[in-house]
């Protein structure tokens, strides 16, 4: 395990040097400046490049970059959201709300998703199980700002018109930090429950139906004890396999639900800073989830081998 641990750690690094290139040199090509602005002089903009040394040569400024990058974390300054700030401070006041709005939803949608999977499996072909199938097509096929937007309105906005009591804010409120997740964690979620759901109810009814699960029926045991502890292990196997991807779908979605209820997050980051070419910036946010969806590949792949050793051993990664 330690071994392979190690080339997949390697292969990691490797990929994020890659990322990190493409980002430098894709923006390069990218149309307009960060020194948009129309009272700037041409003068004006070429004092501005020469002191963020945006005129030097595009390998000097490769080669600069990616060594300020390597060896400090440094990513280099605002343009424009703020002037001059550096980009790392910027993000390092962003990323833990960011990180917490994810981690809420993975969290809620995986076990609200493996919840009904189980209720729908241990009750097939029931009403049970066709409401959970139908919940599951329209988590998938719904994007999530719909659900947010719909939150917004009737929980966020009707609620509290009709009680005279804000239960759920529809703007994040440092203060209310609680209160103010609840709604933008739940919309966040919905496509994890469905995809979680979907995934799990398929896999359980063929384990069901598997030869082990009739014996352990046939020596008495309920279908409580048969679910969990034999059926859920080999079903949970798929479902960490798309981890990885809904990981990609919670950040990407960040992006709108952090726009609608005003969360300060980096997904609201990036949008802006694409806006204003704020370039620094959005290498910045792409990089980071960049880290951030690798870690979770190698976090998958290590807890496949503790969910069946048997993947582990098949990979060549016993220590």
């Amino acid at each position: 395990m330690i071994k392979y641990i190690g080339r997949r750690l390697a292969i990691a690094i490797v990929t994020l040097l890659t990322i990190l290139t493409l980002l430098f040199v894709l923006l390069e090509f990218m149309p307009g400046s960060p020194f948009n602005d129309e009272k700037l002089s041409d003068s004006q903009k070429e004092i501005l490049y020469e002191k963020y040394g945006l005129d030097q040569p595009l390998p000097v400024r490769y080669k600069t970059f990616m060594i300020n990058v390597i060896t400090k974390g440094d990513f280099g300054v605002s343009y424009a959201i703020e002037k001059n700030a550096e980009v790392s401070k910027i993000i390092d006041k962003r990323l833990p709300l960011s990180i917490r709005f994810g981690l809420q939803a993975l969290i809620l949608g995986s076990v609200v998703g493996v919840i009904l999977a189980s209720i729908a499996a241990l009750n097939r072909n029931t009403i049970w199980d066709t409401m959970t199938t139908a919940f599951s097509v329209l988590g998938i096929s719904i994007p999530s700002y719909v659900f947010a937007l719909g939150l917004s309105y009737f929980l966020g906005y009707k609620l509290t018109k009709a009680t005279g009591v804000s239960y759920f804010p529809m703007t994040f409120d440092l203060y209310k930090p609680f209160k103010s997740s609840i709604l933008p964690t739940i919309a966040l979620s919905m496509f994890v429950i469905a995809t979680v759901a979907r995934f799990m109810r398929t896999e359980l009814v063929e384990v069901l139906g598997s030869d082990y699960v009739l014996l352990a029926e046939a020596k008495g045991l309920n279908s409580k004890k048969i679910i969990f502890r034999h059926a859920m292990r080999n079903a949970l196997i798929p479902v960490v396999t798309v981890l990885g991807p809904l990981t990609v779908s919670l950040m990407t979605g960040s992006l709108v639900i952090e726009r609608v209820f005003g969360i300060p997050g980096i997904g609201d980051l990036l949008v802006t800073a694409i806006s204003v070419n704020d370039f620094n910036i959005i290498i910045a946010v792409s990089f980071y989830y960049s880290i951030f969806y690798i870690l979770m590949q190698l976090f998958i792949d290590i807890l496949y081998g503790i969910i069946d050793p048997r993947i582990r051993v098949s990979k060549g990664g016993q220590s």
